[in-house]
């Protein structure tokens, strides 16, 4: 099978960027070929604006994937994200020249300008399902009115179009907690399939977790990442652990500031170097307060062994379960994550958690498991 690969690259390479490359190639490794057209956003002040300007239907970008489609001739086109140097052009430029389209929902952006269902500190769903007014209003995207409106303008162009709930022949959705929010978009429920995300095996441990008295942290240091209630938490429960943040990002040198005794910030490391710690780690602390969507560090933690403890946010619950139950608590719950911090302590806990994330992990998110659904997509959009 011959799959175009359709995909915006992020400034700071994220989970997104790993999801697209690890697809690639697993598609690759078992004889299909992957047309890649990836484009990366641009950094410097006039390019981005240029771009941005053109971020509600980049007719340069649809004809780009145009001119690609007459020489791949892919039996199906794999659409990632679309922000913002491509646009949704892209889709209805296959659709056009009759290619079948699969899109990977990664985030909310099909109705939230900024992408999050995030705003002041707690979840917002004021655009789910109508117009993307209120963002504007709000200063959601990067706390600018005229980027905000332009961001607006980009996610009512999709909704005019009928790019999520019409054009496109399978919308991937990674979790039940996206597939949710797709629907009250008002994607038809026939065309939504819930895929998750997979990683590589990394390998066995050396030890259970009870051999280590390390907790992990490993993220954005952003607003909406729990970071501090996550510290809190630490300080109430005055545990003997260490606290390893792995990390950057806006909140740092302010988190930094106030974190208490046993906690060190390790700042932007290699993702492989966050993989292997995790192998010899006690437990990864999770405290997101935002509806995430999925989460590639859960499954990065589950396939090292390694306990999941933190919010039931999002996706979360659905994705670590089953294992000892107490270890999630309602998002930003400082004093119950604090509990739980003290929970892990316990020998016989925190390895009979990670047995269970091992095998959670080997049941549901390896390569093996994920090529069969992938596949089938694929043979229903083109059927």
């Amino acid at each position: 099978m011959r799959v175009l690969q359709l995909h915006t690259t992020y400034r700071q390479a994220g989970g997104e960027d790993e999801v697209v490359a690890a697809e690639a190639a697993l598609l690759t490794d078992h004889g299909h070929e992957v047309v890649r057209h990836w484009r990366t956003n641009p950094e410097a002040l006039g390019p981005t604006l240029k771009s941005l300007a053109r971020a509600p239907y980049n007719r340069a970008a649809a004809a780009a994937v145009g001119r690609i489609v007459a020489a791949a001739q892919p039996d199906v086109a794999h659409v990632h994200n679309t922000w913002f140097a491509q646009s949704v052009s892209v889709i209805h430029a296959l659709r056009r020249l009759r290619v079948p389209v699969v899109a990977t929902v990664h985030n909310y952006r099909f109705a939230c300008i900024d992408g999050t269902f995030f705003r002041s500190g707690h979840p917002c769903f004021d655009c789910l399902g109508r117009a993307s007014a209120p963002g504007v209003l709000h200063r959601c995207y990067r706390e600018s009115v005229p980027l905000s409106a332009l961001a607006s303008a980009t996610v009512e162009t999709g909704r005019r179009l009928g790019t999520w709930t019409r054009v496109v022949d399978r919308l991937v959705a990674p979790s039940e907690t996206v597939r949710s929010a797709l629907l009250r978009a008002g994607a038809d429920p026939g065309r939504v399939i819930v895929k998750p995300h997979f990683v590589d095996d990394p390998g066995p441990r050396a030890a259970p977790p009870s051999g280590s008295s390390e907790v992990l942290f490993i993220g954005r240091l952003a607003p909406g990442k729990g970071v501090e209630v996550l510290l809190e938490a630490w300080q109430r429960a005055g545990t003997r652990m260490r606290l390893l943040v792995f990390g950057d990002g806006p909140l740092r040198e302010r988190l930094e500031s106030c974190a208490p005794p046993g906690v060190t910030f390790l700042g932007h490391r290699p993702r492989a170097q966050a993989r292997e710690r995790m192998l010899s780690a006690r437990a990864l602390a999770f405290p997101s307060v935002w509806p995430e969507p999925f989460g590639m560090v859960l499954i990065e933690a589950m396939a090292a062994g390694l306990p999941v403890v933190g919010a039931d946010a999002g996706s979360v619950r659905a994705i670590v379960d089953p294992q000892p139950p107490g270890l999630l608590v309602p998002p930003g719950d400082a004093a119950a994550l604090a509990g739980v911090l003290t929970r892990v302590s316990t020998e016989d806990v925190v390895d009979a958690a990670g047995r269970a994330a091992r095998e959670r992990y080997a049941d549901s998110f390896t390569p093996h498991a994920n090529l069969p659904q992938l596949l089938a997509l694929y043979r229903a959009a083109i059927g």
